[in-house]
């Protein structure tokens, strides 16, 4: 009876030790599996998932932020005005041919000469910025400043054989002079009460309004002569002194 009993437990025993080694072997060779096929599907998974959110996630940059400003608006900020934006004055011949003085152009002056008392220097200043054009000589008369018609003024001579440009050309900034002597010769007479006033347009241009009145400042009147408009003095005597042609 022992020695069956003994089989029994000992057949028992071996049966529940190699169930158990079965087991144990197994379980380790499942749990090794499962360990190496999950670590890779995690390291795997992850590093997809990551790459495609990190390329996802960035913000494309602004197609214009890199560009730099177009050529024009620099060119626009920076170009030069044309040459034509201010036109340069015209002071020459031809466009005081074409353009006469106007009485707002030019200034006059009449004064006496003192080395001869009676000679009357006339003065005529262009204060435009342009070239204007005149007339050979101004046109005087010697009147009465009461009188309210000059038509019959005494009218000096002026030089004879006239004839060349259109105009006298005035440059700007520059003055024409005129001499007029009321008499040359020292002779004759014209009472104060009648002759005693120098009228003066300055070009025939202009609209006899535009005629300037001085006193005579005394002194006789006889055959009174005018040269023409020069650029200097002395010429503008020399002019006078050769004048020989009623007007």
């Amino acid at each position: 009876m022992k020695k069956i009993t003994l089989s029994s437990v000992a057949v028992a025993l071996c049966a529940v030790s190699l169930s158990a080694c079965q087991s144990s072997k197994s379980g380790a060779s499942g749990a090794g599996t499962v360990t190496s096929t999950s670590e890779v599907g995690s390291v795997g998974t992850t590093a997809s998932t990551g790459s495609t959110s990190a390329q996802s996630s960035a913000p494309p940059a602004p197609a214009t932020s890199a560009k730099a400003p177009p050529v024009t608006a620099k060119t626009s900020a920076t170009a030069k005005p044309s040459a034509t934006a201010s036109p340069a004055p015209h002071d020459d011949d031809s466009y005081a041919f074409a353009h006469r003085c106007t009485a707002t152009q030019v200034t006059l002056q009449v004064s006496p000469m003192t080395d001869v008392p009676t000679r009357r220097l006339i003065a005529v200043r262009n204060t435009g910025a342009t070239s204007c054009g005149l007339s050979y000589y101004p046109l005087v008369g010697l009147g009465s400043a009461q009188s309210a018609d000059h038509s019959k003024d005494v009218k000096p001579l002026i030089p004879g054989g006239l004839g060349g440009p259109p105009a006298y050309v005035l440059y700007a900034g520059k003055t024409a002079y005129a001499v007029l002597d009321l008499n040359p010769g020292g002779s004759g007479s014209g009472p104060a009460t009648t002759l005693d006033e120098i009228n003066v347009l300055v070009s025939d241009s202009m609209p006899n309004a535009a005629t300037q009145n001085f006193p005579l400042g005394g002194g006789s009147v006889g055959k009174p002569k005018l040269g023409l408009y020069e650029r200097g003095v002395a010429d503008a005597v020399a002019s006078m002194q050769g004048a020989n042609t009623p007007q």
